[in-house]
């Protein structure tokens, strides 16, 4: 069986800055990952496109897609899909929470990737959250679509927020994605719609490799990481040895 890992994100840039070298990374790895995008950011995220003379909704949509769609291809992204859902606010009916159940029941992930549980900046991002724990226990349930193969327990790993200190975020694993790092931020400069966070998601990519490096043996005995991401993880793992 192919191993499997499945990211949701509110709009369409997330998953790009936050878990992109961990995408690009698992792919390497064998993994078959799939992004789903439940909105664009069309209204919310995409200031730099607005200010453009003549701009529609549909323009915004189509360019953020375009972005996305670029960036997926940088990262080696396995499927992309997009729901159109509409941004602030971010709102999803049964159906649409049954759409998503069907995907997590036909990737089957390992694990699973969505935004911190706590946004009041930007409640579209707690909002996806929310859904994807409901949608995971939806897909675990027997009694829905029976017949189905039903989920699994896969980990859900919260990736990092724009404030973390705002965010009640407190990351519990570090990935090293340093062989990875050219391919994110190729796929960071597809963004163009959001370029004032370019560097910043470098920095704070930087910053999570120093804490990497901290708690792999300590500053100095640890080996070296130039790029890292965070995650924090919302369930119990389970190990034969630590």
């Amino acid at each position: 069986m192919s191993k499997t890992a499945l990211v949701i994100s509110a709009h369409s840039a997330d998953f790009v800055w936050r878990c992109g070298g961990a995408i690009a990374l698992h792919q390497g790895l064998g993994y078959e990952v799939t992004v789903v995008c439940l909105s664009y950011g069309e209204r919310g995220e995409s200031a730099k496109l607005w200010k453009k003379d003549g701009m529609t909704l549909a323009g915004v949509k189509s360019a953020r897609r375009k972005e996305a769609e670029n960036a997926a291809k940088a990262l080696e992204v396995h499927d992309i899909q997009f729901f159109d859902l509409g941004d602030y606010p971010l709102e999803m009916d049964r159906d649409a929470k049954y759409r998503l159940v069907d995907v997590i029941r036909k990737v089957q992930p390992a694990f699973m990737m969505s935004h911190s549980k706590w946004d009041p900046y930007n409640t579209d991002h707690m909002y996806a959250t929310s859904v994807a724990l409901e949608a995971r226990m939806i897909a675990q349930a027997w009694g829905h679509n029976p017949g189905e193969k039903v989920l699994g327990a896969p980990q859900l790993y919260l990736f990092e927020p724009h404030q973390t200190e705002q965010m009640e975020w407190k990351p519990d694993t570090f990935l090293d994605i340093t062989p990875v790092w050219e391919k994110k931020r190729a796929a960071i400069a597809c963004m163009e719609g959001q370029e004032h966070l370019w560097e910043y998601y470098t920095r704070v990519a930087q910053q999570r490799a120093n804490h990497f490096k901290r708690n792999s043996g300590g500053q100095s005995g640890g080996r070296d990481c130039k790029f890292a991401e965070g995650f924090q993880s919302v369930f119990p793992r389970t190990v034969d040895e630590l």
